[in-house]
Formats: structure tokens, sequence, C-alpha cells
């Protein structure tokens, strides 16, 4: 009977201690917060059914007519809601807040989240301009709080597979160009909400128009490429194809970037005949092509023929959800490279990739960047 009881005290022991290891690998989940509702990216959140990284625990949305039609759409209770930024973030103390609104509120965001030592993840790109993506460097870095930029592409099984070829593994050798290809058939043929219709196309809010749209994701993943190096010029072309839907900004960009050893092509559109997101590196032995977010196609010298490969993000340890990655790297569970797509180095570059086409195509001229 004591030998009973003795291995009975043994079993209930080990399992208190199991509970207590499974309970130490799933750690709480992250109060989240969302700053602005009009991105037509706010779904990814708002809809969001899993709560296992996140929690969301408040939303900051000045419209009150937007808000009864994200209560309507997402099912979500009228208490999460809050008109007024500073209160929301003082009622709910969340640990990170995410931005959905217009470009140019990114700045403000940060200005209310930092001082209160608030992380903060913004849409891409990061900032209407230089000036306001250095001041948000500035409270980022002062206040020590991470600030990161998310892109859809950062996601996709094919971004980070041809950066594992082309960097990591030479399977093309080195890089000497890279071709990008970003956008669909405009916001208004795809039909975007009014209110992502009205900051989208407004040069102020957004910065500008397919040129800062989706031009910023190949100066993203461009970045990544080449470890954060800094260009050396920037020329950038942009077309107004169709101004009686987009009056105030550009509806069609080429941006060529200028590297010591290679070149950037970012073609960016609002005229495509549907929506792409591909990508071409051409190194001195090879080839990998994005042609979407699972499929690569790839051939080097070694090869007779070229190679299509089907790819998921398990397969490369690709985080499928930014939020999850979001709460990760709060967490500290993992430690990005300063140049990794969603980090602030890599997207300070970005802005200033941007902001130099944006020159360009005004004046007609190179710009070199400083």
């Amino acid at each position: 009977m004591t030998k009973r009881i003795i291995s009975g005290t043994s079993w209930l022991i080990t399992l208190l201690l199991l509970q207590q290891i499974l309970f130490a690998q799933a750690p709480a989940p992250i109060r989240l917060a969302v700053a602005g509702t009009s991105h037509g990216h706010v779904a990814w959140i708002l809809g969001k059914k899993d709560q296992k990284d996140v929690i969301l625990s408040g939303i900051y949305e000045p419209d009150t007519a937007l808000i009864r039609k994200q209560i309507k759409n997402y099912g979500l209770p009228a208490s999460l809601f809050y008109t007024d930024l500073a209160r929301m973030l003082d009622e709910v103390k969340p640990e990170a807040v995410v931005a959905f609104g217009s470009i140019y509120d990114h700045l403000s965001v940060v200005e209310a989240c930092a001082p209160r030592r608030i992380n903060v993840m913004v849409e891409k790109p990061l900032a209407v301009s230089v000036q306001h993506a250095m001041r948000m460097d500035s409270l980022a870095k002062k206040y020590g709080i991470l600030l990161l930029t998310d892109y859809e592409t950062s996601w996709y099984a094919t971004t980070e597979k041809g950066y594992e070829l082309a960097v990591d593994s030479n399977f093309a050798g080195a890089i000497r160009k890279v071709v990008f290809h970003h956008g669909h058939e405009g916001p208004k043929e795809i039909g975007v909400s009014k209110e992502f219709f009205n900051w989208l196309t407004d040069p102020v809010k957004n910065g500008g128009g397919a040129l800062i749209d989706f031009g910023c994701y190949g100066a993203n993943i461009m970045t990544y490429l080449m470890k954060g190096v800094k260009p050396l010029a920037v020329t950038a072309v942009t077309r107004h194809f169709k101004p009686a839907i987009y009056p105030k900004v550009d509806d069609d960009a080429t941006i060529i970037v200028e590297y010591p050893g290679a070149q950037c092509i970012i073609q960016a559109s609002w005229n495509w005949p549907f929506g792409r997101k591909d990508m071409e590196i051409y190194g001195e032995t090879g080839y990998i092509i994005a042609v979407d977010k699972n499929v690569l196609r790839t051939r080097n010298k070694a090869a007779k023929e070229e190679k299509t490969s089907i790819l998921h993000p398990a397969d490369v340890g690709v985080y499928e959800d930014p939020f999850a990655y979001f709460a990760d790297v709060i967490r500290k569970k993992i430690r990005p490279a300063d140049y990794s797509l969603y980090s602030l180095t890599n997207n300070m570059l970005v802005v200033k990739i941007l902001s130099a086409a944006r020159e360009s195509a005004a004046t007609g001229k190179r710009v070199v960047l400083q």
C-alpha cells in the first residue's frame, strides 16, 4: 500500500511539472489594439478568429459612420471602439498597436504610442516622406519600442525561398538584376471601400499613387536581398493613364534603383490586367522567378532545364500571420536581422528610395541617394 501511495504521488508531481512546462511554452497572448480602420487590409485583424498570439483589446477610429460599418461587418462589440486615440491607449493599455489608417497617420500613431512604451506595426509603407520616417525612427529609438512594417509579400514562401537561393546558397551567383511587378487593375476597378479610396488617391495622405502603393514592395524585398546596402541612385518615370479616375496621383510607375554591382527595376501599377505580385532574380549563373506566393521557377548553369517548385510557408519557416510574427518579436522569441523585411532599418531605406523616385519622376532627373 505504501509503495502505491508513493507511486501515485510521484505521478501527481510529474503531471504538475508537465503542466508547468506546457504553460511556459504557451505564453499569454499579446494585448493588441488597432489604430485606424480605413485601410482595406484591416480585415486581417478585425476578422481574425485565432486569438492564440494576440487578443484584440481596443480599436481607435475617428469616423463614427465607419465604426458602425465595422461593427456590422465583423460582429464586434461597440465597447471595443474609441474615437480618441490617447484615451484608448490609456484605458486599454495595449502592449502593441497595429496601424490601419492612412500612411500619413502613421506618424501620429507612433507619436502617441512611443512615449507610452507601446510597440507599433504599420501597414506598408512606413511613412509618406523621409521627414515623417526620421521622426518615427527617432521616437522608436528614444523610447525603445519596436516599429515594424507589414507587407503581404513578407508572408510568401517564394519571397523567403528566393532570398535563400539568391543570398544564402548563392544558387544563381552574384545578383545582377532584379525585376518586380506589383499591382492590380486599380483601386476603383477592384472595388476598394470609399474610405480607403479617399486617402489612397490623395497625394498627401498616401504620399503618391501607384508609385507609393506598389513601389514599396520591390524596394522592401530588394533591400532584403542586398542585406541593407544603400543604393547609389534612383531614376523613375510615372504615368497618368486614367486621369478621370485618379486626377491627383500617378497610376503607373517604373523605378530603376542602382547598386554598385546590380540593378533593380520596379514596375508598380494600377493598370495591370489582373492583380500580380511577382519577381525575377537574375544572377551571374542562374535565375530565380517567383511567379506568385507559392510557385517558384529556377535554373542555373548546372541544370539542363528549368525546375518548377510548389512551396508553402511551412517549407521555409515563414510566418503566415503577421500578428503572430509581431507577437514573437515582442516576446523576443525571434530576433530578425536589421535588414529583414519587417525591420525599421529596411523600411527607412524603402522610404528614401520611394522619395527619390518621386523626386526623379517630378524633375526628370536621376537622383543620387545621400
